[in-house]
């Protein structure tokens, strides 16, 4: 069917607008064939030029000089069939054509330096600077190693050209010269504008940050190398163009602890194995894959299996074999091309590297662990950073502290009780009598085991816990410990009891107990009046369980007897001097108060606690106090307050190794309180550990919140491609079966609307349109409205017109059963918008046939609804008519829209001032331009400027004042 030139130029032109790529390149060479039918060659040298910038891209390096050399024979025999575009890409692919033959180790050295050469007469013929040159003679030494330095300065001196490589892209082979001699300080600071946003390109900046991982981690700046692992590995994953950054990242999650992210990261790459036109960019690839198989073979983990080249099953072991032996030969090709040693040394220097953080860099992101194999069980989640203490080998003493640490309600003492129990259990065990009776230590271990049972991630184990108390019970009995017994009764009717028939049998033991413990004496030694303690708190803690259970409509009886037995648990300890048994139901106080809504009663709880564990000296008691009243500031919109809590509480809980306390959660709360205090920098450090830690806790619904609240802290610091990083890796792949749908629905949500802004529609409206089907079965059907109408704009953004008017149907009529008038609103002003964008004035019939429905659509809503902001709403479909109505140079007509989206405005008060502004700004333009009215633009500019002055608006005032100046200046 490409019979005519144009109809080539036509599927160039198609062929431009996919991504590189296989399908991409295939199109391209039949083009070419295509081509080359016609006597004007002008449709071959496009043709041609095509196919290179494919294979450039989808590195094909051996091929793209075979193609080159038939362009410059077309430009030797036909320049005039060559636009001045192609004439000018004839002198710069140059560059491309030395860079690709310096990729393939088989073409000789002297073959590269000797284009180079003609690359330098050919700039010398056609009058340019031979910066360009210099930059590729450069980029040889840098491979090869030879007078590296002096080259470089021979580049880096001369002054840029109209010809040299775009400023990002050397910018990158400035940095990188800085990088050899590990001068990651200097090459990070060449860097800064690539890597800040400031300079870009086709490459850059994703180039740059897969460079950059490893000298970021050096020097300990883990946020800027999370972020560019994030956002670069997004646009390298899959591109075989890109195969040399692939396995830069997987280099990087090799050496940050993040072995099981590589192993994903591998999965997704398989096709870079076969890399087979840029041997050099392979080689970098298999050399950061051998980076991470060398971690998990020395981690112990050689027989975990592993994606490799396809027609075969691979482990960690076999690939790493396979890969070495490939790169080795690799290597040895490029050194013996190029006569020196560089590449070999680059690689070898690349294997040796060992992990650069002590702990795993946490990412943010939903990553399977290492698989566990025979040779290598999975790692248990780490705990926190505390000393270890030491196991006494002598027995007496290893009871005697463990004793002491349960008296003080010291973290950290199961270790110790573990121990004893091993050495208890033991066939040549004796008792040693200077412990006491046998009995009451067998019971104490019973003890421990049922606070083992009550402190699971998934709840307290009921029959174990009631199990273990019914022998402790029993063995202090017969030891005549009867306070330690009466303290086992009372835990055993308290400890995961159910409100209801439960907890009434829970008091009627608990009444039995008091009134035993008031025959006694209870000022006799420390311990009895612990044990008193116990069990007045157990009496608290029951009262506290059904109170909690009532919330949020307490009768008033539950409440007091909950009140009345906290009074007397806390007043009872201070008399008895053990105040620190009265710590646990201050807390149960605060809780409960917050939970009442009255924070100021639990914060003044909770400081007094705190108080407590000060005066009595009990500092690793602190961190549940600071974590709860963290949370009850956070409640009072105090986060600065509540960061110092919370940050207090997961200290507290490092330094005395408290492995019961929910560092995970808390960690997850530090990071919402930090970006509400503003630092959202530290709200991604602490959401990504906390997310990390609820995996390794297979908390995986908790997880996924966590998630979808850092890909919102990430957006709201301008890092969109980081936060669609993070919330893919939530909605691809297994899901977690026990994850909140709705959680999972607004992920997809704030997916799609992330892409949209990285202006990835058509993944954009594919996150939309799986949201429809989530959300399709929900008895609030406004969501499936957004999600439909969200859907058909960004499929009108991708090109998909027709497909984008289904979707547009279906939101209409999603809308009548389930109304989202802001977002169905704003869905036709965008498709009015777009129409005119693409058929200009021929489409206005067609776009103020969207507004109608519109206006229609606002016209049934209720003017006093709270829901809808509907002067917003008119307003902004009066701004689009009016846009619509001047692109179809119907003036007039603008102006009365525009003048009616000021009045609409209006009457949003201080919210509306900003897009009254714009209206004042187009209706300006209209007069100016459109009606040849400058005087009226001026005099209404004049009155909108000070408004915007005396709303605070600055920037509005600033752009009317522009606009101002330019009406006002004499026209030529």
């Amino acid at each position: 069917m490409l019979e005519t030139p144009e109809a080539v130029f036509e599927a160039l032109r198609e062929n431009n607008e996919r991504p590189y790529g296989l399908p991409r390149t295939v199109t391209a060479e039949e083009l070419v064939e295509a081509a080359e039918q016609f006597d004007d060659k002008g449709a071959l040298v496009t043709a041609l030029l095509e196919l290179m910038s494919a294979y450039e891209y989808a590195a094909e390096h051996r091929k793209s000089p075979v193609v080159f050399a038939r362009v410059l024979k077309l430009w030797d025999d036909e320049p005039g069939s060559f636009s001045e575009w192609e004439a000018r890409q004839v002198l710069w692919r140059h560059k491309w054509v030395a860079t690709s033959l310096l990729q393939v180790p088989e073409v000789p050295l002297s073959t590269v330096t000797g284009w180079i050469d003609r690359m330098r007469d050919r700039y010398r013929d056609a009058e340019q600077g031979l910066q360009p040159v210099a930059a590729m003679r450069h980029r040889v030494a840098a491979h090869t190693g030879a007078d590296r330095e002096h080259a470089f300065d021979l580049w880096a001196t001369r002054r840029r050209e109209s010809l040299s490589d775009c400023e990002a892209c050397e910018t990158r082979h400035r940095a990188l010269h800085h990088l050899v001699p590990g001068d990651d300080a200097r090459a990070l600071e060449t860097w800064r504008p690539v890597l800040d946003g400031g300079q870009s390109c086709e490459e850059e900046p994703w180039v740059s940050q897969a460079h950059a991982l490893l000298p970021l981690l050096r020097l300990g700046r883990t946020d800027e190398a999370r972020s560019y692992h994030l956002s670069g590995y997004r646009r390298a994953r899959g591109r075989i163009g890109m195969a040399e950054e692939v396995g830069l990242h997987l280099e990087f999650c090799a050496l940050s602890g993040n072995e099981g992210r590589a192993l994903e990261i591998l999965a997704e790459n398989r096709p870079l194995f076969e890399t087979t036109g840029a041997p050099l960019s392979l080689l970098g690839f298999l050399t950061g894959v051998q980076v991470l198989l060398r971690r998990l073979t020395e981690d112990g983990h050689s027989a975990v299996p592993v994606s490799g080249p396809l027609g075969r099953t691979w482990t960690a072991r076999t690939l790493l074999a396979h890969v070495g032996t490939e790169a080795d030969a690799l290597t040895a090709a490029f050194d013996d091309r190029n006569g020196t040693t560089a590449v070999g040394d680059r690689r070898r220097a690349r294997l040796a590297a060992r992990p650069l953080l002590a702990e795993p860099l946490e990412l943010g992101l939903r990553t399977a662990a290492v698989p566990s194999t025979a040779d290598a069980p999975v790692l248990p989640p780490r705990p926190a950073a505390a000393p270890v203490e030491e196991i006494p080998e002598d027995f007496a003493e290893l009871v005697e502290r463990a004793r002491a640490h349960a008296a003080q309600a010291r973290p950290g003492d199961e270790r110790l009780w573990q121990a004893i129990a091993e050495r208890v259990e033991a066939a040549d065990h004796a008792h040693d009598p200077r412990l006491g009776p046998e009995e009451v230590l067998r019971g104490e271990l019973a003890e421990q085991r049922a606070f083992s049972a009550s402190d699971l991630a998934e709840g307290p184990d009921r029959p174990v816990i009631r199990e273990a108390l019914t022998e402790a019970v029993e063995l202090f009995g017969r030891a005549g410990a009867e306070w330690r017994a009466l303290a086992a009764r009372a835990r055993r009717a308290s400890v995961g009891v159910t409100p209801g028939e439960e907890s009434a049998e829970g008091w009627t033991e608990l009444d039995a107990v008091l009134a035993r413990a008031r025959e006694l004496p209870q000022d006799g030694s420390e311990d009895d009046r612990r044990s008193y303690c116990v069990v007045l708190q157990c009496r608290a803690f029951l009262a506290y369980t059904e109170a909690t259970a009532a919330l949020p409509d307490v009768p008033a009886e539950t409440e007091s007897r909950f009140r009345a037995a906290a009074r007397e648990a806390v007043a009872e300890a201070e008399r008895l001097g053990v105040p620190q048994r009265a710590i646990n139901v201050r807390l149960y106080v605060g809780d409960f108060t917050a939970r009442s809504g009255d924070f100021d009663g639990a914060e003044r709880e909770l400081r007094a606690a705190l108080e407590a564990i000060e005066s009595a000296g009990t500092p690793w008691r602190a961190q549940r106090p600071h974590g709860l009243l963290g949370q009850i500031l956070m409640q009072q919109h105090r986060p600065d307050e509540a960061v110092e809590q919370l940050r207090r509480a997961l200290a507290s809980a490092a330094a005395h190794g408290d492995t019961a306390f929910p560092v995970a959660r808390t960690h997850a709360m530090l990071g919402h309180a930090l970006a509400h205090a503003g630092d959202l920098a530290g709200a991604v450090r602490h959401l990504s550990e906390g997310a990390s830690r609820l995996d390794r806790e297979n908390d995986a619904a908790g997880a996924v919140e966590v998630r979808v609240e850092l890909a919102d802290v990430l957006a709201r610091a301008d890092r969109q491609a980081d936060a669609v990083a993070v919330l893919e890796s939530l909605v691809t792949g297994d899901v977690p079966a026990d994850a909140d749908e709705r959680v999972l629905a607004q992920a997809r949500l704030s997916l799609g609307r992330g892409l949209r802004e990285l202006e990835e529609h058509r993944s954009a409206a594919e996150q939309f349109l799986l949201l429809a089907d989530l959300v399709a079965p929900w008895e609030e059907q406004f969501t499936h409205t957004l999600a439909a109408a969200e859907a058909a704009v960004a499929l009108l953004d991708a090109g998909r017109p027709d497909a984008a008017r289904t979707a547009y149907d279906r939101a209409v009529a999603s809308h009548g059963k389930a109304p989202h008038p802001p977002m169905v609103a704003d869905m036709m002003r965008q498709f009015a918008a777009h129409t005119m964008a693409s058929e200009g004035p021929d489409g206005i019939d067609t776009a103020l046939g969207f507004l109608r429905e519109a206006d229609e659509l606002l016209a049934a809503v209720d003017e006093g609804s709270e829901d809808v902001a509907l002067w917003y709403e008119k307003g902004a479909t009066h701004y689009q008519r009016g846009r619509a109505l001047a692109a179809a140079e119907r003036f007039p007509e603008a102006l009365a829209e525009m003048e009616r989206a000021v009045t609409a405005h209006e009457e949003g008060g201080p919210a509306g001032e900003s897009p009254r502004a714009e209206a004042v700004r187009v209706a300006a333009l209209i007069e100016a331009n459109g009606l040849k009215s400058p005087a009226a633009a001026l005099a209404r500019l004049g009155t909108a400027i000070a408004r915007c002055e005396a709303a605070g608006l600055a920037q509005a005032a600033q752009v009317l004042s522009r606009l101002r100046d330019e009406v006002s200046a004499p026209r030529r």
